[in-house]
């Protein structure tokens, strides 16, 4: 699709490209804009106004002032906050069509039709998150503590205040509702620093934020660079930071916040996810999840298995099996029929990702499928499947973020779990085994956050989802990601008369 028939099914010439800031949208103090292309055909879709550090200050003045005691957001129970929320959800349900185009020309994800996952898989799990979290509103609990003497002793949950959320660009509405959920639901207010290469898809939902009804100030969305969210992260009158993005950025946010005011911090980063493929494994199940975990959104997911490690007496079979299954992989953009994988987000990851395949070559990893460029126009990369990869390649320990898969062979259940777990990071792992308690025994020994047993990168909003090690801390989803926001207040008084 080029950008004039995008235009077409979006109307680009209404899209919203400005800062939305105490509910108004608005034009950065500098006037300093930047290009937003899509990923599909290299074509500038338009220019989106830049947050510098005036336009920060400005939106956390906002966010501080809608926190203030007295606040008409502050004076809201806990079920009208819910209520707000249902409704927001509501709003993205009506505008769901909207989204998914709008999402995939942004991004260059596919939209997904017939099962195959795209942007309409995105929007029902934000639809789906929204409503969860607003669940949660009216159920924030402390508890009473009986203690020693005649004093009444209680906890109290209270909203952790003005927050910062730096989300990234490979699912931009999904990390945005897994950030505001929480925040709403605790009554929390928010600054969101979108990526400079979605920032699209937010600026939409600051229109629903204030046609839902939210209080000025409540929830502010900027759009910029790394600067921006370097400010936010340092920022005195920001009082949680929460960032999913890189490893090597999330050191930087801890770094940032422990300088500044040791602002709380939630952090969901890089992987390098192992998945274990045992000898009593279906061929036929262990083919398609690691397709799911690795070829999901063009292999830009934190989760993506890019370690593959196979029982060494169905290594061959498996290998033989893959490569055929992702020689079916339908690569092209979004508006084609029956697309399974669109481009990388940008030039930058494209370049990137095609510099590790040159690398696992040069290194002597065997490349079995795909390694190049697809088309002469988008940025485009063949799924790409590499065996005879050992620990020490750079492809084995560096997340990647792109479609290439790398196999390994394994002898001993001891080995696997013992490569799975020699990396630095903790996000995610999968085992494919048909023996339950062989699955469940390597399941507790991996040292990650979420481990899949025959499937991989299935979520749900209840379930929570988090990293070990360098992968990050901090939850997202299910009741856990409501603790990440509040702070426990204790309230003791000495009480009269006889105690029962």
């Amino acid at each position: 699709m080029t950008t004039q028939s995008a235009a077409n099914a979006v109307n680009i010439s209404k899209l919203e490209t400005r800062l939305f800031i105490n509910n108004e949208f608005v034009n950065s103090v500098s006037g300093k804009t930047f290009e937003v292309v899509n990923p599909a055909n290299e074509e500038v879709i338009c220019s989106v106004q830049e947050a510098g550090l005036e336009d920060v200050d400005k939106a956390v003045a906002a966010a501080k002032a809608a926190f203030a005691v007295g606040s008409p957001w502050r004076s809201l129970n806990g079920s009208d906050r819910r209520d707000l929320m249902l409704k927001l959800a509501d709003l993205v349900e009506r505008d769901r069509a909207f989204l998914e185009v709008l999402e995939a020309m942004d991004n260059g994800k596919p939209i997904g039709t017939d099962g195959r996952y795209g942007t309409s898989v995105d929007l029902h799990l934000v639809i789906q998150y929204l409503r969860y979290a607003a669940g949660h509103a009216d159920k924030v609990l402390g508890r009473q503590i009986p203690v020693d003497g005649h004093i009444f002793a209680y906890t109290r949950k209270e909203p952790v205040g003005v927050c910062g959320a730096i989300i990234p660009w490979n699912f931009p509405l999904l990390m945005f509702a897994w950030k505001v959920g929480p925040i709403l639901a605790t009554g929390c207010t928010v600054v969101f620093k979108t990526s400079e290469k979605t920032p699209l898809t937010a600026l939409h939902i600051g229109k629903l934020i204030k046609e839902a009804g939210f209080p000025p100030g409540v929830v502010n969305i900027l759009s910029g660079y790394g600067s921006a969210g370097e400010a936010l992260a340092r920022h005195m009158d920001v009082d949680k930071i929460a960032f999913t993005g890189s490893t090597a950025v999330g050191h930087k946010i801890e770094q940032y916040a422990t300088e500044s005011n040791l602002k709380k911090v939630t952090l969901e980063l890089g992987g390098k996810s192992p998945m274990i493929i045992f000898d009593d494994a279906n061929l036929e199940t262990a083919v398609n999840t690691a397709r799911a975990g690795l070829f999901l959104n063009q292999g830009q997911v934190c989760t993506a298995s890019s370690r593959i490690f196979v029982h060494e007496s169905i290594h061959d079979k498996f290998v033989a099996a893959m490569v055929q299954n992702a020689q079916g992989i339908n690569v092209g953009p979004y508006d084609e029929k029956d697309i399974d994988q669109g481009p990388q987000v940008d030039k930058i990851q494209f370049l990137k990702v095609l510099g590790y395949i040159e690398k696992g070559i040069e290194e002597g990893a065997t490349l079995r499928l795909g390694g190049h460029r697809h088309g002469n126009k988008g940025f485009f990369i063949e799924p790409t499947i590499f065996t005879d990869v050992t620990d020490d390649m750079v492809i084995a320990k560096e997340e990647i973020f792109g479609p290439v898969m790398s196999i390994f062979k394994f002898k001993t259940d001891e080995e696997a779990i013992n490569r799975a777990n020699a990396t630095k990071y903790g996000l995610a792992a999968s085992v494919v085994s048909e023996n339950g308690a062989r699955a469940i025994s390597t399941a507790h020994q991996l040292r990650a956050g979420t481990v899949w047993i025959n499937t991989h990168n299935s979520f749900d909003a209840a379930v929570p989802f988090g990293g070990y090690k360098e992968s990050g801390h901090g939850r997202e989803l299910g009741f856990e990601a409501m603790e990440n926001y509040l702070e426990t207040k204790t309230v003791m008084m000495p009480l009269t008369g006889p105690k029962v």
